[in-house]
């Protein structure tokens, strides 16, 4: 063990994976708010990086209001999903708007409030599926993608 310790590391580490949040909007009539990315102009939830400082339901309400100018109450985390990619995993929250008003920002060009018919039309599968994951209410859901595609379980 002694020698094995005192070996020198490899230089190079193994890949680590980085923690988002995103939320699922969801006003009284049953739309849910998305915003189209100012950096690739797809349409997604709003969301980003956790914060080192911050809990995961802080996080997420910073973000969507730093992303589309509304407040918001978390609710419930409604899916863990897995970009094998690009290691990012995402926790997703469902919640309800509670203030301010839409507006675009630096990391988005539109901000909307979509019916699930228009998610499924304007968003990727494996951003679409996180919205209509919190909808189902059979939460939480654990899926895992490769940026393009779901990635069957198992």
């Amino acid at each position: 063990m002694l020698l094995y310790m005192s070996q020198p590391q490899e230089a190079t580490s193994p890949p680590l994976h980085s923690v988002s949040v995103a939320g699922v909007v969801v006003r009284e009539d049953g739309r849910l708010l998305a915003i189209r990315r100012a950096d690739n102009g797809t349409w997604e939830l709003p969301g980003g990086v956790l914060e080192l400082d911050e809990t995961p339901e802080t996080g997420v309400a910073r973000e969507v209001w730093e992303e589309t100018g509304i407040r918001v109450e978390v609710d419930e985390l409604t899916g863990v999903y897995k970009n094998t990619t690009r290691g990012i995993v995402a926790l997703v929250f469902r919640c309800k708007p509670s203030g301010g008003v839409e507006r675009t920002s630096s990391e988005s060009t539109a901000v909307s409030w979509l019916t699930p018919d228009e998610v499924s039309e304007r968003m990727a599968e494996v951003y679409a599926i996180r919205l209509l994951d919190a909808l189902d209410g059979a939460g939480p859901h654990v899926r895992s993608h490769d940026g393009k595609h779901l990635i069957p379980a198992g």
